[in-house]
């Protein structure tokens, strides 16, 4: 599997963070971790929007940065932002792309 992440500019992601402002956690990572239910969780929150926040809660066992890298790999997505507890993801949806980044 190739690293998403790659891809994004500093652009693309000064953008994205933009957007992410107005947004609430919709996923929530506890103390079990990086579970299957939560990749599932994920993916379902991905079906509704390319950009979905995940809030790292203090019982959570991983590294807010681990878990986040962790997080994009597992559901090929971008890490946009780690900021405090809060995990930002982009996934463009492959057929239909809501976002649009900046040229």
């Amino acid at each position: 599997m190739t690293n998403p992440a790659a891809k994004l500019r500093g652009k693309d992601r000064r953008y994205l963070r933009g957007l992410g402002n107005a947004l609430r956690p919709t996923v929530y990572l506890g103390k079990e971790g990086l579970s299957a239910a939560v990749i599932r969780s994920l993916n379902e929150a991905y079906a509704n929007s390319e950009l979905v926040k995940v809030r790292c809660e203090r019982n959570s066992p991983l590294d807010r940065r681990e878990a986040g890298a962790q997080l994009a790999a597992a559901t090929e997505s971008h890490l946009v932002q780690v900021l405090g507890n809060t995990l930002l993801l982009y996934r463009p949806d492959p057929d239909d792309p809501q976002i649009a980044l900046p040229e």
